[in-house]
C-alpha cells in the first residue's frame, strides 16, 4: 500500500509548538489565513474553523511591523501552533520569534542575503523554534533567477541547498523546506531533487498559485499526489484561491485517497448515466454536505443502480443501493432496510449517525 512506503528515508523530526513535523510523524495538514493581519477576532475565528475542518498549523502573513502587537495576540489566544510567514524585512522575523512564533517562513530570494539570515537563525535558535526556508520559482535570489544553464526545478532545488547549507554552517539545524512553483512537472522535480540531495530534511509540499477551487484541487491533487505516493511530503498545503477551510477539507481528501491518513467519511458514488432512476447527484452531494461534520473514518457509498451499487453498498462501511424509487442500506456488508426515494437521504444519514 501506499502508505508503507513513506518516509523510506526518515527525515530529521522537529516541533511546531505541540505539533511534531518530519521523522516518523505523520503528515501534517497546514493553512494559511486570509483575513487581515489587523483583526485580532477574525484572525482567531478562522483558526478555529480551521481546527474544526482538522488544519493543524496556521500560517499568517506579517507584511509591517506593525502588525506585531496582533501577532503576538493571536499566538497566545490561537488553539493551532502559528507559523509566522515574513518577506523582504528580517526585523519581523526577528521580533515574531520573541512574540510566540511556532516556526518561521522566510524566503531566501527576498529575506536580504546571508547575514540577515544568520540573525533570524540566531532568533530561531534562542526561542527553539525551527524554520521554513520556502523557496518560490516566482521569487528566487537573482543570481540563481538569471542563470541559463539550468532548469526552475535545478534552480529550486539550488537555492535551498544552498540555504540549508548555511544553516548548517552557523550551527542551526531546525529547518523544513519548500520549492514550490505554479507548473506541476516542475514542482515535482524540484522536490524529487531536493529529496535525493537532502533526504534527511523535512519537506513542506504544495503547488503555489494553483488557482481557483477546481483547478486548484486538481493541479494540486496532480502533484502532490505523485510526491506523497513516492514517500516525499512531511507536511501539505493545498493552496486555493478561495476559503481556507476548503483547502484543510482537500488536503484530507488527498491523504484519504492514498490510504496516508483519514479523517472524515469518504464518499463513493457512481457519475450516473441512464441505468439509474432516482436523482443521484442531488441525493449524493446533500448526504455529503450533511455528514460533513463527522471526523471518523468511514467509507459511504451512494450508487444509483443495480450494476456495481449493491457490490459498492456492500463493500462500504454503510451504503445505500438505489432502485426504481426506493434504495436497500447496507451496513458493513449487509442489506439493513429499505427507504423510499425521498427518505433515502435521511435514513442513511440517520443510521451514519448512529454508527
Amino acid at each position: 500500500m501506499p502508505h508503507k512506503t513513506r518516509h523510506y528515508v526518515k527525515t530529521r523530526q522537529v516541533m511546531v509548538g505541540d505539533i511534531p513535523l518530519g521523522g516518523d510523524a505523520p503528515c501534517v495538514v497546514q493553512s494559511m489565513l486570509s483575513v487581515s493581519p489587523e483583526d485580532v477576532e477574525e484572525n482567531l475565528h478562522q483558526i478555529a474553523r480551521l481546527k474544526d475542518a482538522g488544519c493543524e498549523i496556521v500560517r499568517i502573513a506579517i507584511p509591517k511591523r506593525e502588525y506585531l502587537h496582533v501577532f503576538e495576540r493571536i499566538c497566545k489566544e490561537s488553539e493551532l501552533p502559528v507559523v509566522a510567514d515574513v518577506h523582504f524585512d528580517h526585523i519581523i522575523a526577528l521580533e515574531a520569534a520573541q512574540r510566540g512564533a511556532a516556526k518561521l517562513r522566510i524566503n531566501p530570494g527576498n529575506i536580504g542575503g546571508l547575514q540577515k539570515t544568520e540573525l533570524v537563525f540566531e532568533a530561531a535558535r534562542a526561542a527553539g523554534i525551527p524554520i521554513r526556508i520556502g523557496v518560490n520559482a516566482g521569487s528566487l535570489d537573482t543570481n540563481i533567477a538569471k542563470r541559463t544553464d539550468i532548469s526552475i526545478s535545478e534552480k529550486l532545488a539550488l537555492s535551498a541547498r544552498q540555504y540549508v547549507d548555511f544553516a548548517h554552517e552557523v550551527g542551526f539545524n531546525d529547518i523544513v523546506v519548500s520549492a514550490k512553483a505554479h507548473d506541476v512537472p516542475t514542482t515535482i522535480e524540484a522536490y524529487r531533487l531536493i529529496k535525493k540531495d537532502m533526504p534527511q530534511i523535512p519537506l513542506h509540499i504544495g503547488i503555489t498559485e494553483a488557482g481557483t477551487l477546481l483547478q486548484g484541487v486538481v493541479k494540486s491533487a496532480a502533484g502532490l499526489g505523485i510526491l506523497l505516493y513516492e514517500g516525499i511530503g512531511d507536511t501539505l498545503r493545498i493552496s486555493l484561491t478561495d476559503d481556507p477551510v476548503q483547502e484543510v477539507r482537500a488536503s484530507w481528501m488527498l491523504l484519504n485517497a492514498l490510504n496516508i491518513r483519514k479523517r472524515g467519511p469518504e464518499i463513493i458514488s457512481c457519475p450516473t448515466c441512464g441505468r439509474c432512476n432516482v436523482d443521484l447527484i442531488s441525493m449524493a452531494q446533500e448526504v455529503e454536505e450533511r455528514i460533513s461534520h463527522i471526523n471518523k473514518p468511514l467509507r459511504v457509498a451512494v450508487m444509483g443502480c443495480a450494476v456495481n451499487g449493491p457490490g459498492e453498498a456492500k463493500d462500504a462501511d454503510i451504503g445505500v443501493a438505489s432502485a426504481d424509487g426506493y434504495g436497500i442500506i447496507f451496513k458493513h456488508g449487509k442489506a439493513f432496510r429499505r427507504a423510499n426515494e425521498k427518505d433515502i437521504v435521511s435514513a442513511l444519514v440517520q443510521e451514519i449517525e448512529n454508527m
